[in-house]
């Protein structure tokens, strides 16, 4: 990543999308954003997501997929992108963006993180669109307007 590159925290969604066939417009577009924020060094994760990933895959996808397989993704995701983990400060500032913000806890934390680490982008369907909170600015990578060319650095 240079320093004219921004970097893009990536929400749940964005990489539960990439392993759902159920939605095949959204599996394509969120297999594309990974792939490119993977080419730039520019993604971004948190223990939370890499958590709440393995439990949707696994539990909540029609068909799940197996452990091993998403266990496997999850060592690889947590070997090549920066993993953030949560702290005791990010989970106070969390409820502060409850409070403030109206957010939800679990989207609290990830602003929280993101704020935190002055990465300046979320990319997330749960928040609205193009808004910015504090610094953090959220982007949709599913709403037809979004230029994939924002991702490559």
């Amino acid at each position: 990543m240079t320093s004219d590159s921004p970097a893009f925290l990536v929400d749940t969604n964005v990489l539960v999308y990439a392993y759902d066939p159920v939605e095949p417009t959204k599996q394509i577009r969120a297999l594309t954003v990974l792939e490119r924020l993977s080419d730039a060094g520019t993604g971004r994760l948190t223990t939370q997501v890499l958590g709440e990933f393995f439990v949707t895959v696994t539990r909540k996808l029609k068909p799940p997929i197996p452990i091993v397989e998403a266990e496997r993704t999850l060592t690889n995701y947590a070997r090549s992108w920066p993993v953030f983990s949560l702290t005791p400060d990010r989970v106070l500032e969390a409820t502060h963006g409850v409070r403030r913000h109206g957010f939800s806890y679990w989207d609290a934390l990830i602003w929280a993180t993101a704020r935190h680490y002055g990465v300046p982008i979320v990319l997330s369907e749960d928040f609205s669109d193009g808004s910015r909170v504090e610094g953090v600015r959220f982007l949709n990578p599913f709403a037809p307007a979004f230029d994939l060319t924002t991702l490559d650095g």
